[in-house]
């Protein structure tokens, strides 16, 4: 290592992520440093999704290095790899899929459902291979939230199936398959049967992440993707309201006995903001999903007001993020995304899928 390049890494050691709170050293994302004809190229590899924080990351170190002689030209390449994470013991990894983000909360009506598909569509908008599971059998509400409940997946061999893309993200939801009309009167079994039948032939291209929108409570569906499927972490939505509260802690600690750690927390409804005048009203309560997370040693993602025009938008099919890319909801929407890929970009990566294959035979 030349002087040159010691230099570089002992000032990028001073220089913090702010996505990360970690500097450039400690989280290991300097993979390569080249001084070369008066020029110096820094290859800057992130474990997360930033489309829309390269520019400003790259900027940022370039910054730092304005003091350093001998460096001529700098030329700072920020890029981000995503890779699988570990999940449950025991249990592998699904085909085509790095990583499953479990949205989940204890109560129906604090807007679940919205934040996963705002999720799925904020890790898409910063470059991420997205998909999106509707794991409510009874209710599906994703291919309406979507604005393609019209559009059927197709089947090219009549045993799996091929997700329908909406906004860049792959889908699927059991709404696809029947009549909106028809109410799914199935015992729990059949709702676990099929949710794996979902899941598992479905036909995911190269997912970075896969969201998984649960029904409420801590029912099959909720055991089943814990002991069967391969959860990279949960996310756990609530409102500021204590029933709301109360079910939620029941979602978390359900989670934690089984082994799924949890990414974080997204309060919904924090406050309402009046239309007209702009005045901020706490309607449900204020300060609830903070006190949870320092309750359980766990983040608190953000905090999305109560805003008709979430509602407005997922009810026409086209969610927040992608209705209003540069409003101060989808930012917040992003930020939540970025926090989540932060968060399984520091745990331990699975090489279960590098491991060599043996083969015994008969020579």
């Amino acid at each position: 290592m030349t002087p040159n390049e010691q230099a570089i890494r002992d000032c990028l050691a001073q220089v913090i992520d702010p996505n990360t709170g970690k500097d450039f050293i400690t989280g290991k994302a300097v993979k390569h440093i080249k001084i070369e004809d008066s020029q110096t190229t820094i290859d800057i590899e992130l474990a997360y999704p930033a489309m829309s924080q390269a520019a400003g990351l790259a900027q940022l170190i370039q910054d730092s290095l304005t003091g350093l002689d001998g460096l001529g030209t700098i030329n700072v390449h920020v890029r981000s790899v995503i890779t699988s994470h570990g999940v449950q013991r025991g249990i592998p990894l699904l085909s085509g899929v790095k990583n499953i983000i479990a949205v989940a909360s204890g109560k129906g009506g604090v807007g679940k459902s919205t934040t996963s598909v705002n999720l799925a569509l904020a890790l898409a908008a910063e470059g991420a291979r997205v998909g999106l599971l509707d794991a409510d059998i009874y209710g599906p509400s994703q291919p309406t939230m979507m604005g393609c409940e019209q559009q059927r997946p197709e089947s090219p061999d009549g045993k799996t199936m091929t997700p329908v893309v909406q906004y860049d993200i792959q889908t699927m939801s059991i709404g696809y398959l029947i009549d909106p009309e028809q109410p799914m009167v199935w015992r729990g079994p059949m709702v676990t049967q099929a949710l794996t039948q979902l899941l598992n032939e479905t036909r995911w291209d190269n997912l970075d992440y896969l969201v998984i929108d649960l029904p409420p409570g801590t029912g099959d569906i909720q055991l089943t993707l814990s002991q069967k499927i391969p959860v990279t972490g949960a996310v756990i939505v609530t409102t500021p309201q204590d029933i709301a509260l109360l079910d939620a802690r029941k979602g978390l600690k359900m989670f934690e006995k089984v082994g799924v750690p949890i990414l974080g927390i997204v309060e919904n409804m924090s406050m309402h903001i009046c239309s007209n005048c702009g005045h901020t009203e706490p309607i449900f309560g204020e300060g609830g999903g903070a006190k949870m997370s320092v309750d359980y040693n766990v983040e608190l993602l953000g905090q999305l007001p109560l805003d008709m025009s979430i509602r407005r938008s997922t009810d026409a099919g086209k969610p927040t993020v992608v209705a209003e890319p540069d409003g101060q909801i989808a930012d917040i929407y992003k930020q939540i995304a970025r926090r989540v890929a932060v968060k399984i970009g520091e745990k331990a990566q699975d090489f279960s899928s590098k491991f060599p294959k043996i083969v015994i035979q008969n020579t």
